[in-house]
């Protein structure tokens, strides 16, 4: 067993006195963290295959699929993540996924 571990048994920590953890003390400050920098795959945006059905919208956990007017258009790769899901979802097979090059 770790040493801190063992120390937090020893000490008998309860849960009052553990620091709160995922606390928002500010909304909307996503849009300030560029987190598309984690990314390992990329998702490639084929527009000749798609048939702006806009499933993929949706499924995005990160917004990170623009729409304007009614179409998608390329990712916002500022705050993309590259989990993969809006290749999943898609029906017409119109997002593929590439290794990130940096």
């Amino acid at each position: 067993m770790s040493r801190i571990r063992t120390e937090m048994i020893d000490e008998k920590i309860t849960w009052q006195d553990i620091t709160t953890g995922a606390e928002i003390d500010e909304p909307a400050t996503s849009l300030l963290i560029n987190t598309g920098e984690w990314r390992v795959m990329r998702p490639r945006f084929l527009e000749d295959k798609c048939k702006q059905c806009l499933l993929c919208v949706p499924f995005c956990p990160d917004s990170s699929i623009p729409v304007k007017e009614g179409r998608r258009s390329d990712f916002d790769f500022d705050h993309c993540k590259g989990c993969g899901i809006c290749v999943k979802v898609c029906p017409f097979d119109a997002i593929d996924f590439v290794k990130e090059e940096k």
